[in-house]
């Protein structure tokens, strides 16, 4: 029997509003990738706790919701969705709710080792030669021996604009406050804002969607270069 090759991966870390999830799948796209999303995981975990009504400060009962977690993604970057069981939550898990509860759920350690499994999984079984895969620490726990692994990052002024811009319903106030609360819970956890060592830093502040994604493409094809020559 043919022995499986394992795609190649492309690990992307950053912050809220650094880009990392729209950038990641455009650049999935022209890559001809495949393109996982991690947060969607934890964010429709978070969906679950909400909609069964568990206590999120306790850790036995969130990861008791992981028996039953019956959790699926598209991975083809033209057509993403997220389920839960039968439910599609891809527009759910989005919500201010969510946002606010999934901290508290990715913080239990039994959950982010059974999610890191699953997306480890996830990843080297996509029928594409290679997969995008962003969240907050791709580069160091989840794929660390990616063969590109970059942090997308931008300052906290841009960040804000940019979700603030995504997220219309809400004053900018309150989707700024949102952000800084979401990173400094999310970093007593992860550290997303300083790259490992042998990760690539590409800084968005200053460019536009399409120049971010040229940059993601070009630390790209300069790590398969190098590796060619090694």
């Amino acid at each position: 029997m043919a022995r499986h090759t394992l795609p190649t991966l492309v690990a992307i870390d950053g912050p809220a509003g650094s880009g990392k999830s729209s950038v990641s799948r455009a650049a999935a796209r022209r890559l001809g990738f495949a393109y996982l999303d991690t947060g969607a995981a934890y964010r429709a975990l978070a969906w679950l706790a909400l909609d069964r009504n568990t206590d999120k400060t306790q850790a036995d009962a969130v990861t008791a919701l992981l028996k039953d977690f019956d959790y699926s993604i598209g991975t083809d970057p033209d057509e993403y969705y997220v389920t839960v069981g039968q439910t599609d939550v891809t527009d759910a898990i989005r919500s201010p709710e969510v946002s606010a509860a999934v901290s508290a759920v990715a913080r239990v350690p039994a959950v982010r080792e059974a999610l890191t499994e699953l997306f480890r999984s996830l990843a080297a079984n996509v029928d594409r030669p290679g997969v995008v895969v962003e969240g907050r620490d791709i580069t160091t726990i989840v794929a660390p021996e990616a063969e590109v692994r970059i942090l997308l990052t931008a300052s906290e002024e841009a960040r804000m604009a940019r979700r603030s811009a995504e997220i219309t319903t809400q004053s900018a106030q309150t989707v700024a406050e949102q952000l800084r609360s979401r990173d400094r819970a999310d970093s007593q956890v992860v550290d997303f804002m300083s790259a490992a060592d042998g990760v690539i830093t590409v800084d968005s502040t200053h460019l536009d969607f399409e120049q971010t994604i040229e940059a993601v493409i070009d630390v790209y094809h300069t790590c398969t270069k190098r590796a060619l020559n090694e």
